[in-house]
């Protein structure tokens, strides 16, 4: 430290010391805080002056650096430092403030963090408290994406099985989007020229923002518990990276994947892929693309109802020519099989008829046999001794009968 001496003139009646200071200037002046062991002040003053200066030297700034020594505390807060070649500074990321960050660095992550430099005046100790941040590049915002997608690919919301199909011809349409914004307005005009007689149907929300996720999803429940939609349209118009970001959050996808009805998103430009589009049942580029998707041109249905009105009847003129034509056929069938059945029942009669004559007493007659019988009973005498003298008996030759009368018996 360097000392300065000054030399003074004594004046009669007041005491002076070495240096010319007088006794009285040495009992008024104060001494600083601090400079003496009498004056020592706390060291909450010393931290507590220490941030005051800091936070009125420094506004909130930028910085780059290298993560670092990154940890998680079991309350949410996330703490790491930033490094350079030669230095670091300590940094923290309150739970309350990660809401605008997309997710946590990785460690060796280069980013830029916005926060303000002040003191935590507990332990001493320099920190920069973050409230944003970004990797250099789009690392950040990448890893975020990769790990919402991970999660629901691992729940089997991405699979192209549980996609469901449009409705044809819709009657009415939802769309959750922002009253204000360009889109509702193109989807209107979409709707109004293909299919004015399609009503429209809007549940309002803010689509980007910090409190954008939260909306979006209630308005997604809220339509579906209306009930009386036939497809839901879910978008915005174009913007930067953070004004789709809303549309990659966790819980607007499984809104999405949850709903009653298919759904169509149209988020920004033909460029812009979020992971609401991964999830929908029908990714659309722009909301206007998403409105021509939920809706066919009315004048193409009716055409479509004539055509169908055309095969219809086409159809039925064909069904009735095959029935005809297989009526024919089995009237044809019928009578030929009549035929062959009536062929095959004369052929067995007549062998029945055949072995029936082969067995007939009359065919034995013809061959010159007789039958005898007694007159009285027409009882067949087979035996000699039924024949006794003088009995009378009819003899059946193969013409007629002839009376005769036993006379001698041999």
């Amino acid at each position: 430290m360097r000392r300065s001496y000054r030399t003074s003139v004594a004046q009669p009646g007041v005491e002076s010391d070495l240096f010319g200071s007088s006794a009285a200037s040495r009992a008024v002046a104060p001494a600083a805080p601090g400079s003496t062991p009498e004056t020592a002040i706390p060291v909450a003053s010393i931290t507590e002056t220490a941030r005051a200066v800091i936070e009125g030297s420094f506004s909130p700034l930028w910085v780059r650096g290298e993560v670092s020594d990154f940890k998680r505390h079991r309350n949410g807060h996330w703490y790491f430092c930033l490094r350079d070649a030669s230095a670091q500074v300590r940094c923290v990321v309150w739970s309350r403030s990660q809401r605008g960050i997309p997710t946590s660095p990785d460690e060796g992550m280069e980013v830029t963090a916005y926060g303000q430099l002040t003191v935590y005046a507990a332990r001493g100790e320099m920190h920069l408290n973050v409230t944003a941040m970004d990797a250099v590049g789009d690392g950040l915002w990448r890893k975020a994406m990769d790990e919402t997608r991970l999660r629901l690919d691992r729940d089997g919301l991405l699979a192209a099985a549980r996609k469901r199909a449009l409705p044809y011809a819709p009657m009415r349409v939802g769309m959750v989007t922002s009253p204000d914004g360009a889109a509702l307005r193109d989807v209107i005009a979409v709707i109004r020229r293909r299919a004015p007689h399609v009503s429209l149907v809007v549940s309002a929300a803010t689509v980007q923002g910090v409190n954008a996720p939260a909306e979006i999803v209630a308005a997604i429940q809220r339509i579906c518990r209306f009930g009386e939609i036939d497809v839901l349209i879910v978008g915005r118009g174009g913007g930067g990276r953070e004004d789709l970001w809303a549309f990659n959050d966790e819980a607007v996808a499984r809104a999405i994947a949850d709903a009653t009805v298919p759904v169509i998103t149209g988020v920004g430009h033909e460029i812009d892929i979020t992971i609401a589009d991964l999830v929908a049942d029908h990714r659309a580029a722009t909301p206007s693309a998403a409105a021509e998707a939920a809706v066919p041109v009315r004048a193409d249905l009716l055409a479509a109802l004539r055509g169908l009105g055309d095969e219809l009847s086409s159809s039925l003129t064909d069904l009735a020519a095959r029935a005809r034509s297989r009526l024919e056929e089995g009237a044809t069938s019928l009578k030929r099989a009549a035929a062959i059945d009536a062929e095959r029942r004369r052929a067995a009669i007549a062998a029945t008829a055949g072995r029936l004559n082969a067995l007939s007493p009359l065919a034995t007659l013809a061959r010159g046999y007789a039958v005898a019988r007694a007159s009285d009973t027409r009882r067949t005498l087979s035996s000699i001794k039924d024949f006794n003298a003088d009995d009378l008996f009819t003899l059946t030759v193969r013409d007629g009968e002839i009376v005769a009368r036993v006379t001698e018996t041999a």
